[in-house]
C-alpha cells in the first residue's frame, strides 16, 4: 500500500449527526424499506467468513433465523474452527505492518465512505438486515443501524483528530510531540445481538486508530455483520484490516485470549463473560498488557418524585421499558414511584400497555417483535412464572408469552412490595418492568436505595418538576448511572450528544461514541528532539567561582 505525499493539513468534513426518518405512511423511504424487506425475506443466502479479504466458506452451517418466524431461514453462516481462527489472526498481524503506518487521513477516509455508504445506498439493506434478523420494528432499526452506525463512523474521525491535534509544548530549543500509535498486537472484538451500530463500532473504532481485528459477531446478529462487512469492503477498507469470524463464542475466545500478541479486547455481552475474559487475560502472557473495554450489563432505573409529569412518566417507562422487547442494555426495568402518583401511573400504564401491538416488523402497526431466540424467551417466560407465583409481585398487566411461531414475550408490568426482590435487582433482558411504590416522605431513602440495591451501573433518571428534588437525585446517584436522565426515559444515548456507557458491573465506561474510547486505542509516544544539544557534559554550577 502507497500513498502520494500531501503536503497539507486536511480539514475532515465536519460530523453531523444522521437525520431519522420517519417512514410515516406516504413517505419515499417507507415504501422503499418495504421492498427491500420483501426481496431480503425472499432470499436464502450464504455468508462466508471474510479473513485477510477473501471469503471463506467451511461447509460447516449455521442458520440464521427470523425471531418472529423461527422457522424461516434467512442465511447460513459458515462456521468457522481453530484453522481459521489462526488465520484471522495471523491476517490481522501481517495487516497491521500496513496498516498502522498508513496516514490517518486515509484511515478516515475508508469510515467516511462507509458512512455515506451506509446513509445512502446500503441503508435499506442494512435496515431490512436487523429488522429481519434482529426482529426490530423499523424506527429501532433506524435510529440503530442506519443513524447511529453512521454517527459512529463520522464522529469517531473527528474525535481521532482532535486527540492527534493535542500536542505537549515545546520551550525555545526544542520539539517535543507526541505519536498517537496504535496497539502492538491486534484487537479482539466481540459484539453483541441487539445493536448493529455496536457491532459495526466494536471493530472499527480500534480500526480507526491504525489496529487490525478479530471481529466475532452474535451467532443472533450474523446477517446484518455480513452487510456490515461488505459495506467496509466496499469502502475500501484493506484486506486484514478487519477479519470476520462467525463461531463458537468460546473456542475463539480461547483462541485468541491465548495468544501473546492480543493488545485488546472490545466487548459488549453479559458481565459474567466480561469477567471470565478479565480473568483469563489477567492469567495471560502478553507482549503488552491487553487493553479491556467492556460494556456489559444494566439494571437501568425510573425514579419518580411526587411532583413528576405523569404522561411524561408513563411515555418514559413504556419507551424506555418496552422499545425493542427490552433488548436494550439501557432498558428501563425497576420502577420507584410515589404512592401518591401509583394509582393514577398505573392506569395510565395499563391503558397504554393493553394498546402495544407486538408481532411482525414488516407490519408497521407493531410496536414490539419476538425476543432474540428461545433460550431468551424460556429465560423470560419463567421470571413472568416467578412475578405470578411469588407472593411479594403481582402481575398488573401482561404477563404472556407464545412461542409457537415467533419468540414473543407480552410487555409486563409487575408491582413488587419488596424493593429488594430479585426482579428489582437482577438484569432480564426483556419486556418485564417492575414498579415499587414508596411512601411520599421516604425519597431520600429510596435514592439511597436504588445506589446501593444493583451491582449495575449504566442507566438512569429522575421525573420531577422540583429542582430540589432533581439536584438530590442527581448527587445521590451520582455512581449509580454513567448515563443520567433528568425527565427522560434512560435509553437512546446520541453519538456525539450523550456519550455511552456506566461503571460498576456494567463495565469499564470508557464511552462509545467518544474521544475516551478512541483513546483506549492508542498507545502515545513522546518524541523529543533537541536541535542544538549541548557538548559539553560540565553544568554551569560546578564552576570554582
Amino acid at each position: 500500500m502507497s500513498f502520494e505525499p500531501l503536503d497539507a493539513v486536511g480539514a475532515l468534513p465536519p460530523a453531523q449527526n444522521e437525520p431519522v426518518r420517519t417512514y410515516a405512511p406516504g413517505t419515499p423511504e417507507r415504501a422503499s424499506i418495504k421492498a427491500r424487506l420483501a426481496e431480503m425475506a425472499a432470499q436464502r443466502i450464504e455468508l462466508p467468513l471474510v479473513i485477510g479479504g477473501e471469503d471463506v466458506r467451511t461447509g460447516k452451517l449455521q442458520p440464521s433465523v427470523v425471531p418472529h418466524r423461527h422457522a424461516h431461514v434467512l442465511a447460513d453462516a459458515h462456521a468457522g474452527g481453530p484453522s481459521e481462527i489462526e488465520a484471522a489472526i495471523a491476517a490481522a498481524l501481517q495487516a497491521r505492518k500496513a496498516w498502522g503506518v498508513t496516514p490517518w487521513q486515509e484511515r478516515a477516509a475508508v469510515f467516511l465512505r462507509a458512512a455515506d455508504l451506509l446513509s445512502g445506498p446500503y441503508r435499506d439493506t442494512l435496515n431490512a438486515a436487523t429488522m429481519l434478523g434482529q426482529s426490530k420494528t423499523v424506527h429501532q432499526a433506524e435510529i440503530d443501524a442506519a443513524a447511529e452506525l453512521a454517527d459512529f463512523w463520522r464522529f469517531n474521525a473527528a474525535f481521532l483528530a482532535q486527540i492527534y491535534a493535542h500536542q505537549p509544548i515545546s520551550p525555545p530549543g526544542v520539539w517535543n510531540r507526541v505519536d498517537y500509535r496504535p496497539l502492538d498486537g491486534f484487537v479482539l472484538a466481540v459484539t453483541p445481538f441487539n445493536f448493529t451500530s455496536i457491532a459495526g463500532n466494536l471493530p472499527t473504532a480500534p480500526a480507526l486508530a491504525g489496529n487490525t481485528v478479530l471481529w466475532k459477531p452474535a451467532s443472533a446478529a450474523k446477517l446484518s455483520a455480513h452487510y456490515i462487512m461488505d459495506i467496509l469492503k466496499r469502502a475500501g477498507l484493506p484486506a486484514g484490516v478487519i477479519n470476520l469470524v462467525y463461531g463458537k463464542a468460546s473456542e475463539i475466545s480461547d483462541i485468541a485470549l491465548a495468544h501473546p500478541l492480543l493488545a485488546g479486547v472490545h466487548f459488549t455481552g453479559s458481565t459474567a463473560v466480561f469477567n471470565a475474559i478479565v480473568k483469563r487475560t489477567g492469567e495471560g502472557r502478553y507482549r503488552s498488557y491487553p487493553r479491556l473495554v467492556g460494556e456489559t450489563g444494566g439494571k437501568n432505573f425510573i425514579l419518580a418524585h411526587a411532583s413528576a409529569d405523569i404522561d411524561a412518566l408513563a411515555t418514559a417507562i413504556i419507551r424506555g421499558g418496552f422499545e425493542y422487547q427490552g433488548q436494550k442494555c439501557s432498558a428501563a426495568s425497576r420502577i420507584y414511584v410515589p404512592k401518591s402518583l401509583w394509582r393514577t401511573l398505573k392506569d395510565r400504564l395499563v391503558s397504554g400497555i393493553e394498546s402495544i401491538a407486538m408481532g411482525d416488523i414488516a407490519d408497521f402497526r407493531n410496536f414490539m417483535g419476538a425476543v432474540i431466540d428461545e433460550s431468551s424467551w424460556r429465560k423470560l417466560n419463567a421470571a413472568q412464572d416467578e412475578a405470578r407465583h411469588d407472593p411479594r409481585y403481582k402481575i398488573v398487566c401482561g404477563g404472556t408469552a407464545e412461542a409457537k411461531d415467533g419468540w414473543f414475550v407480552g410487555p409486563t408490568l409487575v408491582e413488587t412490595s419488596d424493593p429488594q426482590a430479585r426482579l428489582m435487582k437482577e438484569e432480564l433482558f426483556g419486556p418485564i418492568v417492575t414498579a415499587y411504590a414508596y411512601d411520599d416522605g421516604d425519597f431520600s431513602a429510596v435514592v439511597a436505595l436504588i445506589d446501593q440495591s444493583s451491582d449495575y451501573g449504566l442507566t438512569g433518571s429522575i421525573f420531577a418538576t422540583d429542582i430540589a428534588a432533581v439536584a438530590a437525585a442527581q448527587a445521590g446517584l451520582r455512581h449509580a448511572a454513567g448515563n443520567f436522565y433528568i425527565n427522560d426515559k434512560p435509553t437512546g444515548a446520541v453519538v456525539g450528544q450523550q456519550p455511552f456507557g456506566g461503571g460498576r458491573a456494567s463495565g469499564t465506561n470508557d464511552k462509545a461514541g467518544s474521544m475516551w474510547n478512541l483513546m483506549r486505542w492508542l498507545s502515545p509516544r513522546t518524541i523529543k528532539e533537541t536541535f542544538v544539544p549541548p557538548k559539553d557534559w560540565r553544568y554551569p554550577f560546578m564552576a570554582e567561582r
